[in-house]
């Protein structure tokens, strides 16, 4: 794996002060956002988040993804430690077939059942990233912030200690309620 990345760069937000570090892998770009006392820290919160164009940046409300992220940014800028911004858009199958799946969705297909007829597998994300920003951030025992049971068995795999798994348990609404019932019930997230 052929990984480029970035110098550290100061990030003020309007959760706190951070600092960014860029992690290029083929075409896809992605950040780690660490707290100023991030290498103080022997056990750090982490948080791998997944893309959302549509929620992280335009607040869709079919999916719980900007309230999870701004959950960990505001918990990370509070207490300390890592958001991975792991880029891969649609679990992986990018944003034209999010949209397409999308469309399914609106005619009642949930999430999984969408990616399915689409051709894709209910979940395509590759997180080797994961274990290069680790390796370089010398992250060895963290505090994992997900719901995300693969996310909880890839860590494990790579012989990262989690200490203790926090809940990313935010609102539902109207739109994305099936959304989470089926991550709950077909994807076994844990909420």
């Amino acid at each position: 794996m052929n990984i480029e990345q970035s110098n550290c760069a100061n990030l003020p937000t309007k959760y706190g002060k951070f600092k960014i570090k860029a992690y290029k892998d083929g075409a896809q770009e992605h950040l780690a956002i660490m707290s100023e006392n991030f290498n103080d820290l022997d056990v750090p919160y982490v948080r791998i988040h997944s893309e959302c164009l549509t929620g992280d940046t335009l607040g869709s409300l079919k999916c719980d993804c900007q309230n999870q992220l701004d959950l960990a940014l505001k918990f990370i800028a509070a207490q300390g430690g890592l958001v991975i911004y792991h880029r891969q858009e649609g679990r992986n199958i990018g944003l034209l077939n999010k949209v397409n799946a999308y469309a399914l969705q609106d005619q009642g297909r949930n999430t999984i059942e969408a990616n399915l007829e689409l051709g894709f597998n209910e979940d395509d994300r590759d997180y080797s990233i994961v274990e290069h920003i680790f390796k370089d951030l010398g992250v060895k025992k963290l505090r994992l912030i997900t719901n995300n049971p693969k996310k909880i068995a890839y860590v494990e795999s790579l012989g990262v200690d989690i200490v203790q798994r926090i809940p990313a348990i935010t609102k539902s609404n109207q739109y994305n309620k099936h959304y989470i019932d089926t991550k709950k019930e077909h994807m076994g997230h844990l909420f």
